[in-house]
């Protein structure tokens, strides 16, 4: 635990350090759960939703593209549910005066004990080797069993306890596991309470019940209430889907962990609209094909399916991709199957009918979804984390020293391209970088550097993840070539400005990230 809170330091120092994540209002001692994203933060943030744009909608042509206002008539939370029952389950400890979800201190318990069955496995395959079977061993061992049954055994009467907003079980629970405070180690909690998580305001200047506005807690509603305007102007046929990027707010009472959980934070969904019966078949493709997307990024290990226990009233089916963060595996996208609760939802409450008219079954229905949507910022942090890396590499002079390089996939990489003269001093150097330089910039994002030695500038572009950086020299002058450094090989080659365009655009170029 202690390497895991090390590593995740390190990480969010470096995001401040290098320009990418600011605490919000800082000047005013920070506003909590709240943050800003800098000069390379933007850039990463918008390569990651273009990725995610050109992956949904680009290549499909049965998926379209909105942009719904945050503001919506309030009966549309009232409909969605929202206004009942967006709450979590939360509890004080009276020692510390910290707040918690109860339902994360009982998942935390049961991670301990995936932790602690996961240790015996390890020391069962350094002692059998090769012979090794790692699934008959946590079958049959006593021990390993052990945990894992209690923890599946938890599980299933924490996902009762949810279903049911059995807040007096969710206590017992807290109460029969001994959970101690992280902070105070005490286990002198208070009752288990819910808390509405919407952020509220006023409509104009007389403040009154029919005044009242939310924040949108999420971006689907926007789609489900435009899905008759869509449809119509888009002349799109069952399937079809409707993608959306925005801002989302919620009132977190526990809001933790860097960038993970944030009170105003930024949502990509794409609501998959189906014939009813089909739920199963394109749950499973979509769970399929979002797997796919985040492989293209991030290694096997790092990601994994993990099945809701806990599901919706309406919900069929719904499991999220997980990944390693440095404080372990979380969420980082959900997949659901939500029936058609919410075209129904909206068309009882609104009186307006929202069907749909299948000429190949020659009839109407209310269509079903099929949900798919990842925090921005979250796949912002599982980008991060997956890139950050401290290696030992030889400096100028042969020696060992420590490198910190981003090893973002080039596509998303802030800067693309650093255009840097081998001497500040000498103004035929610097004028030749310049020229260079207006020759990529139209091409990519590019960024000039002339100041500190020229090893000291490739560390600072290893340091905010720029794959490739172009050193005029003398010999430049001469023969109108450059030196290409690539990032993570360190390799140096030699070409002819008219090629270094070229040469680039086709290693950063999103297509790469598609191919196969």
């Amino acid at each position: 635990m202690a390497k895991q809170d090390d590593s995740f330091k390190k990480l969010t120092s470096h995001c401040k350090e290098y320009g990418f994540i600011f605490q919000s209002s800082e000047i005013y001692d920070g506003l909590a759960a709240v943050y800003d994203y800098g000069p390379y933060g933007v850039e990463l943030k918008n390569n990651i939703k273009q990725y995610w744009w050109q992956a949904m909608v680009q290549m499909h042509e049965n998926i379209v593209g909105i942009d719904a206002a945050i503001f919506m008539h309030p009966k549309t939370w009232k409909a969605s549910g929202h206004v009942d029952a967006f709450n979590d389950p939360m509890l004080d400890n009276k020692d510390s005066k910290k707040r918690y979800r109860a339902d994360v201190l009982v998942e935390e318990y049961m991670e301990k004990l995936d932790a602690k069955a996961d240790k015996e496995v390890a020391k069962a395959k350094k002692r059998f080797g090769d012979d090794f079977d790692e699934a008959m061993y946590r079958e049959t061992n006593p021990r390993v069993k052990g945990y894992l049954d209690k923890k599946a055994a938890i599980g299933t009467r924490l996902a009762t306890a949810m279903t049911n907003s059995d807040l007096v079980d969710m206590k017992a629970m807290i109460e029969e596991l001994e959970i101690v405070c992280p902070v105070s180690g005490s286990k002198n909690w208070t009752d288990v309470r819910q808390f509405n998580l919407m952020f509220s305001t006023q409509l104009g200047v007389v403040a009154g019940e029919e005044s009242i506005l939310y924040l949108r807690p999420e971006t689907a509603q926007g789609i489900f209430v435009n899905f008759l305007n869509v449809q119509k102007t888009s002349r799109q046929k069952i399937p079809f889907g409707i993608a959306q990027i925005g801002k989302a707010f919620r009132n977190e009472i526990v809001a933790r962990q860097f960038i993970f959980r944030m009170r105003e934070f930024e949502q990509m969904e794409m609501q998959f609209f189906i014939a009813p019966g089909k739920d199963e078949q394109f749950y499973q493709h979509w769970k399929a094909e979002r797997m796919k997307w985040h492989l293209r990024l991030h290694p096997q290990e790092k990601l994994r399916y993990h099945d809701h226990e806990n599901l919706a009233h309406y919900a069929s089916a719904a499991v999220d991709i997980q990944f390693e963060f440095p404080f372990g595996f979380r969420e980082l996208e959900g997949i659901h199957a939500r029936g058609g609760f919410d075209l129904t939802q909206h068309q009882e409450l609104s009186g307006r009918k929202i069907t749909y008219f299948d000429n190949e079954r020659d009839e109407s229905y209310t269509p079903h979804v099929v949900e798919t949507s990842i925090g921005v910022d979250r796949m912002f942090l599982a980008t991060m984390t997956n890139a950050y890396t401290e290696e030992v590499v030889p400096d100028a002079k042969g020696n060992d020293s420590v490198r910190i390089v981003l090893k973002i996939a080039p596509a998303l990489a802030p800067i693309k391209c650093a255009v840097l003269p081998l001497l500040k001093n000498k103004p035929e150097l610097t004028a030749k970088a310049r020229e260079v330089l207006k020759g990529l910039q139209h091409a990519f994002t590019c960024q000039y550097d002339e100041k500190d030695a020229i090893g000291r500038r490739y560390r600072r572009q290893d340091a905010i993840g720029t794959p490739y950086c172009v050193t005029i020299d003398f010999d430049t002058l001469e023969d109108n070539t450059v030196t290409v450094r690539d990032r993570d090989t360190l390799e140096q080659v030699r070409v002819d400005i008219s090629e270094v365009e070229g040469m680039i655009a086709g290693k950063v170029s999103m297509n790469e990230l598609f191919r196969e």
